[in-house]
């Protein structure tokens, strides 16, 4: 069964988020079903403009920027053809 959510929104940002929505193939209250939907699965709402990394990237990521930081297993990259090229 579905029911009717009047919200009330700034014509701007619905006006964009419809452009985009269109963009993208769908309408408007698809996508709007989508992030209720993940709202009520997670049980969380994000706010935010900044990327974001997942606490699994940050512990990958960490040994690299503490490696380049004090310039350790750092070189010239070499592209795998000359490489190749190199032991035949």
């Amino acid at each position: 069964m579905k029911t009717l959510i009047s919200v009330k929104i700034d014509q701007d940002i619905k006006t964009k988020a419809q452009n985009l929505t269109q963009e993208l193939g769908i309408p408007l209250s698809t996508l709007v079903n989508a992030y209720l939907r993940q709202f009520v699965r997670e049980k969380k709402a994000v706010f935010t403009s900044a990327f974001s990394m997942s606490p699994e990237l940050e512990k990958i990521l960490g040994p690299i920027e503490r490696d380049l930081k004090v310039g350790r297993n750092v070189g010239k990259f070499i592209n795998s053809a000359t490489v190749v090229d190199k032991i035949l």
